[in-house]
C-alpha cells in the first residue's frame, strides 16, 4: 500500500524500512518546490524544509559515525557552531541538499547491513551535554531507532511548512513524487501562476 512501510519479515528489515519511509516522508515534502521556497521558513523559526533536511543529513552521519567509532561523531561542524546546519546557506541548493541526505542514507542502510549485532554497544562520546551523564553506551537498535524519531519529527516540522507555504500535504505530494496507481488522494499538482 503506497505511503506505508512494506511488510517485514525480522528486526533489521523492519528499521531500515521504517526509516526508508520516514525519510521519504521528509523528501517528498520538497517535491515540486524552488531553491528559493525550499529555504523560506514559514512560522516564527527560521526552520525551512531545505534547512530540515540538511540537518536530517548531518545528523544521520553523525549517527553513523557514532556507530562506526569515528572522532567528531556528532559534533557540530566547524563552520555550523551555532545551528546554520538548519539553514540552507546562499551557495547550497535544494537538490544539493537532497542528494547529501540520499548519500547519508546510503551509508546507514550499508553499515547497518554489516553489524551483525543490533545489540552491540555504541559508546557515547564524552561531555555532550544533552546526553545523561550515567548513560555510557546505546546499542545500534537504539541508534536506529533514535534515527526512525528525530526523521519523524522534522517530518512533522516539514509538513507543517508546506502546508503554509502552498498548502500541500503529504499524501497528494507523494502521490505525485511517486506516480501512485489509482491513488486515494488527488496527487499534487503545482498551482497556477495567475500572474
Amino acid at each position: 500500500m503506497p505511503g506505508l512501510a512494506p511488510p517485514v519479515a525480522d528486526e533489521r528489515t523492519a528499521l531500515l524500512a521504517f526509516l526508508a519511509q520516514q525519510r521519504q516522508g521528509l523528501r517528498v515534502t520538497a517535491h515540486g518546490l524552488t531553491d528559493e521556497q525550499a529555504r523560506t521558513p514559514a512560522s516564527a523559526s527560521e526552520l525551512s524544509i531545505a534547512g530540515l533536511i540538511k540537518h536530517a543529513a548531518r545528523c544521520e552521519r553523525g549517527w553513523t559515525d557514532l556507530v562506526l567509532g569515528r572522532d567528531g561523531a556528532l559534533v557540530p561542524a566547524e563552520d555550523e557552531p551555532d545551528g546554520s546546519e538548519f539553514v540552507l546557506g546562499p551557495d547550497e541548493t535544494l537538490a544539493g541538499v537532497l542528494a547529501r541526505y540520499e548519500e547519508a542514507a546510503r551509508a546507514t542502510d550499508a553499515v547497518i547491513a554489516g553489524i551483525a549485532d543490533l545489540g552491540r554497544a555504541v559508546p557515547v562520546p564524552p561531555g555532550m551535554a544533552w546526553i545523561p551523564a550515567e548513560v555510557a553506551a546505546w546499542s545500534v537498535r537504539w541508534v536506529l531507532l533514535h534515527l526512525i524519531e528525530e526523521t519523524a519529527r522534522h517530518g512533522g516540522h516539514a509538513d507543517i511548512i508546506r502546508e503554509s507555504l502552498d498548502g500541500a500535504t503529504l499524501y497528494p505530494l507523494l502521490a505525485a513524487a511517486e506516480n501512485w496507481p489509482d491513488p486515494w488522494f488527488q496527487p499534487w499538482r503545482p498551482p497556477v501562476d495567475r500572474a
